[in-house]
C-alpha cells in the first residue's frame, strides 16, 4: 500500500514538474525595433534576425511565418524571467511582411501589431522593406515649425509696404502693430517676419533643445503664407535681402499689378534674388554649425496665378531675362505647364485649371509637360545641394499632384531618387491626411506629418475636440480604448523607419493651437472672436500632451509659440506673432525640460512601445530598450489616481526589487524635476499621478540577469 502510493505521488510530481503554467499574453512581445530585429534597416541580400520575448518556459514551440514559409524558431536566451526566441529570413529585393504563431499545450494563436490574436489580419503584420533608410538624425529629432512672416522681423528694411501690390482683389498691407492679433482675411496682411529674425533666435532656439527647423515656404510668393509659390528659384526677397529697392506702390484704387513698379523691382530683379539666396546659403551654414538641420516646405501640386511661368498678374510680361508666362502668348515655352480649356483666347487667357477650383492656385500639368518635369525635378535637387544643403523636403498635398493616381507614385518615386542621390542624408517627409501605407513602401515618402497616428488621437484623448476645433465628442475625450485602438491602427501604416521619422504635432499652421483645444470652445475665430481662444484654457492638459508628444515614437515637432502659450483657432487665427516680451516663460522651461528628457534617454527615441494599462482618463505606457525602462503615466481627470502598474512586461525580473527614478512630474500644480526614487517589486511600481497630470520614471536594468 505504501509503495502504490508513493508510486501514485511520484506520477503527480512529474505531471506538476512537466506542466506549463497558464499561457501570459501579456509577456509575449516583439516589434519592429532594433530590440527584437537586426539589421534594422536591412539591404538587399541581408540576412535579418527576428526575436520574439515569451514568459519563461511558457509555450512550446514558436514559429516565425513570413510568405509561405514557417520556421521553426530557435530558444536564444532566458534572462529577467523571459524566454528569447530567434529566427533568420533572407532578405531579397521584395518587401516582407511577418508574424508569430505560438503553440502551448492545445492552445495555439498568432502575434502581430495587435498583439495575441486568434486570427491574422495581414493590416497588422510586421513587414521589412530591403534598402529602406530614413536618416539617423531625423529619427526621433525635436523639430520646430516656423511660419515665417509671424515669428521674428529681423531686417525691417525688407518689410512689404502697405499698397506695394494687390492680392485677391485688395491692396496688401503692413502691419504696423506686432501683437495684433489676425484679421479675417489675414492672407493679405505681412508682419515682417524674415529670415534675419530667425538667425537672430537661433541662440534661443539651440537653448530650447530644437534639432530641425521646418520651414512653412519661403520662395517667392505674393501671400503671407506662401503656398503660392511665384519663384520655385529663389528665396523671397522679402524674407531675405533687398539691395536693389525702387519703383512705387499702387496708387489708391488702382489694382493692376503691371503698375504695381516696387513690388516688381524688389521680387524680379536679380540683383534682390541673387542676394536672398546667398544669405540663405549663409543661414544654413551658420544653422549647420550649431549641429542643427532644415527642412523647406514643397508646393508641387499647384503654384500662384502670380508665378513666372503663368504671369496672370502680368509682372514679368517686360521684365528682361523672362520669358513670357503661359497666361500671356499661347506661344510660351511654359505653354504645357497648365491645362488650358480655350485654345482661342490668348493673349491674357484665363482658362486654365485651377486646384479645387481656386484660378489663384494653378493646377501644373505634369503628365503633358516633361518640360515641368524636369524643371521639379532640378528644384528637388537643387535646395538639398551646395551650397544651400538643406536637409530635406516637407511636400504640401502631396497625395494630390498629377491627374492620376498612378502618375501620382511615379512622380515621388522619382522625386525621392532625384533628392536621395543629391542628398542621401535628405528627408522627404508629406503632408497628408488618412492612409498613407502605398506611399510608405520605401520607395517614395521617408514619413508623414502625423495626423493619423498622433495628433488626432492625443487631441480626441486629451480634449474631446477635433483638432479644427470644429467638434467636441463626449464620447471621445478620456476615452483611452478609443486612443488605444486609434493607435494600433494606425500606427500599423508605419514601417519602422517611417514611425520613427513621424513629424508628431500638436498644432500647426492648418489647426488650432492645441492649448486653445483644452477650453473645448467649439468654433472658428469668426464666430467666436479671436479673445476667446484665450478664454478657460489649461495649461496643465497641454503639458499633458506635451509629455506624450516627447515620450511618443517619432519627431516631436513644436509650431511656434506653442511653448510659449500662444493660443488661436483654426487658420488664421493660429498664425498669430511670436509673443516677444510676452512669453509665458515657464511653459517655455517646461519645454526645455521635457526635451531635455526625450534627448538624453534613448528609449524615447528609439526604444519599444508597450501599453501598460489604461481606464477613462487614464493611459500608461513604457518605452524600453534591454538596458533602460520608462514608464509614462497620464491622468487626465481633475482627481489624483494611485495607479499600480506591471512594469515587468517592459522585460524586468520580478525576482529583484527594482528602483525608478522620477525624471518629472506635472498637473494642476505646475511641474516638478524632483528626483523621487519609486520602488519596483515583483514587477509592479505604484505612483500617485496628480489631476491633469503626467509623470515620467525611469529604471537601467543590469546586464547580467541572465536565467534569472
Amino acid at each position: 500500500m505504501n509503495y502504490e502510493y508513493m508510486k501514485n505521488a511520484q506520477k503527480i510530481q512529474e505531471y506538476v514538474t512537466n506542466m506549463r503554467p497558464a499561457f501570459n499574453k501579456r509577456a509575449v512581445f516583439s516589434d519592429e525595433t532594433e530590440n527584437y530585429r537586426t539589421p534594422f534597416e536591412p539591404e538587399p541580400g541581408d540576412v535579418v534576425n527576428v526575436r520574439i520575448r515569451t514568459k519563461k518556459n511558457n509555450v512550446d514551440l514558436v514559429y516565425l511565418v513570413y510568405e509561405d514559409k514557417k520556421k521553426v524558431m530557435d530558444l536564444a536566451d532566458s534572462r529577467d524571467g523571459f524566454d528569447y526566441y530567434e529566427a533568420n529570413i533572407p532578405l531579397g529585393t521584395e518587401t516582407v511582411r511577418y508574424y508569430f504563431e505560438i503553440y502551448t499545450g492545445k492552445l495555439n494563436c498568432y502575434y502581430n501589431r495587435m498583439g495575441v490574436v486568434r486570427e491574422i489580419d495581414p493590416h497588422y503584420s510586421f513587414g521589412i522593406v530591403p534598402g529602406f533608410k530614413t536618416p539617423e538624425w531625423a529619427k526621433g529629432a525635436v523639430m520646430y515649425q516656423i511660419f515665417v512672416d509671424r515669428f521674428c522681423n529681423g531686417d525691417m528694411s525688407n518689410d512689404v509696404v502697405t499698397g506695394e501690390y494687390c492680392y485677391i482683389d485688395e491692396h496688401v498691407q503692413r502691419v504696423e502693430d506686432w501683437y495684433r492679433w489676425p484679421q479675417s482675411m489675414d492672407v493679405r496682411d505681412f508682419y515682417g517676419g524674415d529670415l534675419q529674425g530667425v538667425w537672430d533666435k537661433l541662440d534661443y532656439l539651440q537653448g530650447l533643445g530644437v534639432d530641425v527647423i521646418y520651414f512653412n515656404p519661403i520662395f517667392v510668393s505674393p501671400s503671407n503664407h506662401k503656398y503660392d509659390s511665384q519663384d520655385y528659384d529663389y528665396i523671397d526677397p522679402h524674407y531675405g535681402k533687398i539691395v536693389s529697392d525702387g519703383g512705387d506702390s499702387l496708387n489708391w484704387g488702382d489694382k493692376d499689378n503691371s503698375h504695381a513698379s516696387k513690388y516688381i523691382k524688389r521680387v524680379t530683379d536679380y540683383e534682390n534674388l541673387e542676394a536672398s539666396n546667398a544669405f540663405f546659403a549663409r543661414f544654413v551654414e551658420e544653422v549647420h554649425k550649431r549641429g542643427m538641420k532644415v527642412i523647406l516646405d514643397g508646393v508641387f501640386n499647384h503654384c500662384g496665378s502670380f508665378n513666372k511661368w503663368l504671369d496672370r498678374e502680368r509682372i514679368y510680361e517686360h521684365q528682361q531675362g523672362y520669358e513670357k508666362g503661359a497666361y500671356i502668348t499661347g506661344d510660351s515655352p511654359y505653354r504645357t505647364f497648365f491645362r488650358f480649356h480655350n485654345e482661342y483666347d490668348w493673349p491674357y487667357n484665363q482658362f486654365y485649371d485651377g486646384w479645387w477650383g481656386h484660378d489663384t492656385l494653378p493646377k501644373l500639368n505634369y503628365e503633358d509637360s516633361p518640360m515641368l518635369y524636369e524643371y521639379i525635378m532640378k528644384i528637388a535637387r537643387k535646395w538639398v545641394s551646395p551650397p544651400y544643403n538643406v536637409d530635406g523636403w516637407r511636400l504640401d498635398v502631396a497625395a494630390d499632384l498629377g491627374h492620376s493616381n498612378e502618375y501620382n507614385h511615379q512622380f515621388w518615386r522619382d522625386f525621392r531618387r532625384n533628392v536621395k542621390e543629391a542628398n542621401p542624408e535628405a528627408i522627404i517627409l508629406a503632408e497628408h491626411y488618412g492612409e498613407a501605407k502605398s506611399w510608405l513602401q520605401g520607395d517614395q515618402w521617408d514619413t508623414v506629418m502625423n495626423y493619423d497616428a498622433f495628433m488626432e488621437p492625443v487631441t480626441w484623448f486629451l480634449t474631446g475636440m477635433e483638432k479644427h476645433s470644429d467638434e467636441y465628442s463626449e464620447g471621445m475625450f478620456g476615452n483611452s480604448d478609443c486612443f488605444i485602438s486609434a493607435m494600433q491602427y494606425h500606427m500599423a501604416s508605419f514601417y519602422a523607419p517611417s514611425l520613427m521619422t513621424a513629424m508628431n504635432e500638436l498644432s500647426n499652421h492648418d489647426h488650432s493651437r492645441f492649448l486653445t483645444r483644452t477650453n473645448h470652445k467649439v468654433g472658428r475665430v469668426a464666430h467666436l472672436g479671436s479673445e476667446a481662444a484665450e478664454h478657460e484654457i489649461n495649461k496643465a492638459v497641454f503639458r499633458e500632451a506635451v509629455v506624450m508628444q516627447m515620450t511618443w515614437p517619432g519627431a516631436p515637432t513644436i509650431y511656434y509659440g506653442d511653448e510659449a502659450g500662444l493660443c488661436g483657432f483654426t487658420d488664421p487665427d493660429n498664425r498669430r506673432t511670436y509673443p516677444w516680451g510676452r512669453e509665458d516663460r515657464e511653459l517655455i522651461q517646461f519645454h526645455r525640460d521635457m526635451i531635455a528628457i526625450h534627448k538624453e534617454n534613448r528609449e524615447l527615441i528609439e526604444g519599444s512601445l508597450k501599453f501598460l494599462a489604461n481606464d477613462y482618463q487614464l493611459l500608461c505606457y513604457g518605452r524600453f530598450t534591454d538596458r533602460a525602462k520608462t514608464v509614462v503615466a497620464v491622468n487626465n481627470s481633475d482627481q489624483t489616481k494611485m495607479v499600480e502598474l506591471s512594469v515587468w512586461e517592459l522585460g524586468i525580473s520580478r525576482s529583484r526589487e527594482a528602483h525608478f527614478k522620477q525624471l518629472i512630474v506635472t498637473g494642476d500644480f505646475g511641474y516638478s524635476l524632483i528626483k523621487k526614487i519609486h520602488v519596483c517589486k515583483g514587477g509592479v511600481v505604484r505612483m500617485r499621478v496628480p489631476s491633469h497630470g503626467a509623470m515620467v520614471i525611469r529604471c537601467e536594468v543590469e546586464k547580467n540577469s541572465r536565467n534569472v
